[in-house]
């Protein structure tokens, strides 16, 4: 990473020196004790269940040349004679304000992606098309709220072109936070859906806090929305440029002639401003990559990538883990897209289901979280949703498989249509042992917190 002296690292945090040791200069910064180096920065963040102030004396041991903590829970006697520790108000504050100084010193352009689903799958389609002619950096995993996005700018430096960014969000004003930190040239929303409502308390509010990622935004910076999203098409401003993209409304950017394979789509993209189009192929299923890829179409197209090249990048896409993995086995198909889980993405993945070749369609799904009081009703819709959209069986895990039940049985009241199950075990026995046939497919959705891949993993090991 590029330097930063010790008097930029104390103004940066607002920090006071309350512990002096002799420094000699940084390689890492680190918030996790578990993985402190010889060299590192470690800062002292604070969570619901964890004080990492109580681990200085630990960090020190292992070689942390400057701890940032807000509260003393150390004995001066027990840190090392390299340690210096400064003092802050919030080192959650510390960490976004230490990225927004080193991301001053960068040269790269940062493109920021936001939005209700598809984040991370733009993210890597993004970072692939602009692969051919750039030295892109992407958001590793799931790194991408307050703390994971800082972390991620400490990973580059200006031998790096472009960064793409992930933001996620469950309040007002995250998104903000690290727009502030990351700066990005060129921002994509997605679309507005209704993750994290119960937070936010409605799809009003969540187009707001989406909109956060223009808050530094002025005349010669760009955001790419989705169109054909109801409230993005309504978005307009006068402080900087909007690029909008669709598949269903004229736009900027539209997709033509659209052909959704059973593990790709293919496309035409016509411009407003050129009379001729061009035809795309990305190697993932469903008609939200069309719309993912679009966004990442028009960004190539603001770095001055000419068509080639964007065939070129889409072919170097790597996608994400338990992102619409497809595995085609001996006996059964497994789609497994355990990565994340709320109504959109829900939909999304039955969608790619009901397009594949299949001789029965079962869909394994998880309960998807912060939906407050909508919650039972948003289940209920996505158990209708897979009824109406050929999900034979619909097996369920979680508290609100009696939601998903009523969905169903709204559509058809055959009870062999839904099983409810507490046990991963019991999901891959019964399946393994009652149910599946050669020629059948299996969706698994949940979040990642549900641990589905454990059933994706079982049921692999069952197919070989």
């Amino acid at each position: 990473m590029e330097q930063m002296t010790f008097e930029e690292i104390v103004t940066a945090v607002q920090g006071e020196i309350v512990l002096q040791g002799n420094y000699s200069g940084f390689n890492s910064i680190n918030t996790d004790t578990r993985k402190i180096e010889k060299g590192n920065i470690f800062i002292a963040l604070k969570g619901g269940n964890f004080n990492a102030n109580e681990y200085i004396k630990e960090a020190s041991e292992k070689g942390a040349v400057i701890c940032i903590i807000d509260e003393i829970k150390y004995k001066k006697e027990d840190i090392q004679n390299y340690t210096t520790v400064i003092k802050v108000k919030d080192t959650g504050k510390a960490l976004l304000d230490l990225a927004e100084f080193y991301r001053s010193k960068l040269t790269l352009k940062v493109v920021g992606i936001t939005g209700s689903a598809g984040k991370t799958s733009t993210k890597d389609l993004v970072a692939a098309t602009l692969s051919s002619k750039y030295k892109v950096f992407k958001t590793e995993g799931n790194f991408n709220n307050q703390i994971g996005l800082p972390l991620m700018i400490f990973k580059l430096d200006n031998s790096y072109d472009i960064a793409v960014l992930e933001m996620g969000m469950n309040s007002l004003g995250e998104i903000s936070s690290m727009a502030k930190a990351a700066r990005p040239d060129i921002a994509l929303i997605t679309n507005v859906g209704t993750a994290h409502i119960g937070m936010l308390g409605s799809r009003e509010n969540i187009l707001k806090a989406k909109l956060e990622i223009t808050d530094f935004f002025d005349k010669n910076n760009t955001l790419i929305i989705n169109r054909d999203n109801d409230l993005l098409a309504k978005v307009k401003e006068d402080k900087f440029r909007i690029v909008n993209t669709g598949i269903d409304t004229n736009a900027d950017f539209k997709a033509e002639n659209v052909i959704l394979g059973e593990d790709y789509v293919e496309f035409a993209v016509k411009e407003s401003s050129e009379s001729s189009e061009e035809k795309l192929h990305v190697d993932v299923p469903g008609r939200h990559t069309i719309s993912n890829t679009l966004l990442a179409v028009a960004c190539g197209r603001l770095f001055k990538m000419n068509y080639d090249e964007i065939r070129q990048g889409l072919k170097n896409l790597q996608t994400t883990a338990n992102r619409m993995e497809i595995t085609k086995g001996t006996k059964f198909n497994i789609i497994n897209d355990c990565y994340n889980a709320n109504s959109e993405a829900m939909k999304v993945a039955i969608d790619v289901l009901k397009n594949f070749n299949s001789n029965r369609r079962i869909a394994i799904l998880g309960t998807m979280g912060e939906l407050g009081e909508r919650a039972y009703d948003s289940h209920r819709i996505i158990g209708e949703y897979a009824a109406k959209n050929g999900v034979d069986l619909l097996i369920t895990l979680g508290e609100f498989s009696d939601a998903y039940e009523e969905g169903v049985k709204a559509i058809d009241n055959d009870t062999r249509r839904h099983i409810a199950f507490q046990d991963y075990d019991k999901v891959v026995e019964y399946l393994i042992d009652q149910y599946l046939k050669t020629g059948d497919t299996v969706l698994v959705k949940a979040s990642r917190a549900a641990k589905f891949e454990t059933i994706v993993e079982k049921l692999k090991k069952s197919n070989s």
